[in-house]
């Protein structure tokens, strides 16, 4: 059985600093910026769009989210903008914003904008301009260059920039050069935001903070006969409490056999007593993510067969999380992980046959039916390569900086009858937030419990 390095100090005294980080100083930004520019090559433009506002019904909108690598590479929070980079013949760069202008009238109604002024003294880009000069901008900062790179992804973007490349070489009887090269903008940011700064890892370790207050809460206030929606209520209730105003994700409450749909959100049913709850909630802090799953006994109380399968999926857990360090990769601990679960199954009774066998046919993936875990940063799910080969292994060596989830689970749900019937309806995920160090990992889930005695005492208390 592997040790829990979380439980050597009590919850209660885990506590970040005094001045705890809320937002990345715009700085970075600037450095996010510089560090893409150092991989475009002389002679060439980088384009990226910014989100616009998303109609939800008649003329309601949905909270507006922000296009991520124009959020990583600007910190501006507006819909409708442009940031433009430029690169040189001798290297030397230019950054570029068009947005959205101040309107007296809009400011009424809808709320301040930053305008052209601010954006250049507060957001450090070297030139602002109305969204309206982008036509007329645009073809100059195109016209001769060799190279174009933006995020073919986004395939709406992408045909607008076809059509600002058209209307430059409409102009080629005048002289204007059409650039000849386009490359995607996409893996190159990819591969720095998959790398966290130290002010990046303060701000997800904030983000992990005040969602582990949210799911003591959702611990504390659980009771047999409420609704899965109103455990969401508190755990949206405290992530604003603290400054966080927005989940990072549709929150997952999911009591009894709820646990065993993955992405459960209608979050609707009653609680029932004798019954496991799966919440799986993060917060979003300055536009980054945490990703916690925790569960536990709606009356406070395990029984014995959830007590079984939660100790085997929270000491697999741990077990991984002890193994990451530079080099280790997810391929590797899916090997440990799987061969541990499925050992503890067969412990169980749940499946049987031969071990060797039993690992070799990855028998444990009929209850362990997701991957281990994930890159985690400004979106949920965050981008960066995994090195999937032709098995789907994920062989990408772990480095100083990524963040990524680790979430073994087990499910039962009740319509299998090949098990024992003590065992369905069961359904358990354990899932924190672990940054990779020098010399081995940090676990940024540090103040949400996990283990059964410290569950039961905090629902007791």
């Amino acid at each position: 059985m592997t040790t829990n390095p979380l439980n050597e100090a009590s919850l209660s005294k885990v506590t970040l600093s005094k001045s705890p980080m809320s937002q990345l100083p715009l700085s970075d930004y600037e450095k996010h910026r510089a560090a893409f520019m150092a991989n475009m090559p002389n002679n060439s433009i980088a384009l990226f769009a910014a989100a616009s506002e998303l109609t939800r019904s008649n003329d309601t909108e949905f909270p507006f989210c922000q296009n991520k690598n124009f959020f990583y590479l600007t910190g501006f929070n507006e819909p409708d903008a442009l940031l433009v980079l430029l690169k040189n013949e001798q290297g030397q760069n230019k950054s570029v914003l068009f947005s959205l202008p101040k309107d007296a009238l809009h400011e009424i109604w809808q709320g301040r904008r930053i305008g052209q002024i601010k954006a250049v003294q507060e957001y450090g880009v070297d030139e602002s301009f109305e969204v309206a000069d982008v036509e007329t901008l645009l073809s100059d900062y195109l016209d001769g260059k060799s190279q174009v790179l933006f995020g073919f992804s986004d395939h709406d973007f992408a045909a607008q920039v076809f059509t600002w490349l058209k209307q430059v070489k409409s102009n080629i009887r005048q002289g204007a050069k059409t650039p000849q090269h386009l490359a995607d903008a996409d893996p190159i940011v990819a591969e720095l935001r998959l790398i966290k700064t130290e002010n990046e890892l303060a701000l997800m370790r904030q983000a992990n903070h005040i969602s582990g207050l949210a799911h003591q809460r959702a611990m504390q206030k659980c009771q047999v006969g409420k609704f899965e929606y109103q455990m969401e209520a508190e755990i949206l209730h405290e992530f604003a409490r603290h400054g966080a105003r927005h989940p990072a994700y549709a929150s997952i409450v999911a009591g009894g056999d709820n646990a065993n749909i993955l992405h459960y959100t209608d979050n609707s049913d009653v609680l029932k007593n004798n019954e496991l709850l799966l919440i799986d909630a993060g917060a979003e802090l300055s536009g980054y993510a945490a990703d916690i799953t925790r569960t536990f006994p709606v009356n406070g109380q395990f029984t014995t067969e959830q007590k079984a399968i939660y100790q085997l999926v929270l000491d697999a857990k741990n077990l991984a999380i002890n193994a990451i360090k530079p080099g280790m990769s997810f391929a590797k601990l899916n090997i440990l992980t799987n061969a541990f679960l499925t050992q503890g199954l067969v412990d169980l009774g749940i499946i049987e046959g031969d071990l060797t066998e039993l690992i070799s046919d990855k028998k444990v993936k009929e209850y362990f039916i997701h991957g281990l875990g994930h890159w985690l940063g400004l979106d949920v799910h965050d981008v960066g390569d995994y090195h999937i080969n032709t098995d789907r292994e994920q062989l990408r060596a772990f480095e100083v900086g990524m963040v990524m989830t680790i979430e073994p689970g087990i499910y039962i749900p009740l319509s299998d009858h090949s098990v024992d019937e003590k065992w369905r309806g069961i359904g358990v995920r354990i899932e924190d937030n672990i940054a990779v160090t020098a010399t081995g990992f940090e676990n940024l889930t540090a103040n949400s419990p996990q283990t059964i005695e410290d569950i039961e005492a905090l629902m007791k208390a």
